[in-house]
């Protein structure tokens, strides 16, 4: 009974898990992809949820500050209705702003080197969205 939280970007998709409670959420991995072609990061995504028991998905939904949807909103939503389509799990948007600044300001004050912060702020920020939603719903 796992949750799964996606921050869903062009080029990588950051991975997280919840605990079997869903108290807790944890990053497990970046999956590089190609946005233009879903499919790519589908396969590791089946393989995630077969291996985690995942029963739900939370993508992140990247509003404007002021509320509007704009372009990397309605990309996350397409890949989400995507998930619904191929996946047969419910699948969540979670309002995800400043997410990714809140991830790299962790990183920041983790001392971590820039090169390393790259490979790990997406797998950051899903935690976060993730962990948004785990607290929400308690």
């Amino acid at each position: 009974m796992k949750t799964l939280g996606l921050d869903v970007g062009e080029k990588t998709i950051g991975v997280a898990i919840s605990d079997a409670l869903n108290f807790t959420a944890q990053g497990i991995e970046t999956i590089k992809w190609d946005e233009s072609q879903y499919d790519t990061a589908l396969p590791r995504l089946k393989e995630i949820i077969k291996d985690n028991e995942v029963t739900k998905i939370v993508v992140g939904h990247p509003k404007n500050m002021n509320g509007t949807i704009g372009d990397r909103a309605i990309a996350s939503e397409e890949f989400a209705d995507y998930l619904k389509g191929y996946l047969e799990l419910p699948v969540v948007l979670w309002d995800e702003r400043l997410t990714t600044m809140a991830a790299e300001r962790v990183l920041l004050e983790a001392d971590m080197s820039r090169k390393k912060r790259k490979k790990v702020i997406d797998k950051m920020a899903a935690v976060m969205i993730l962990q948004s939603y785990l607290d929400s719903n308690q």
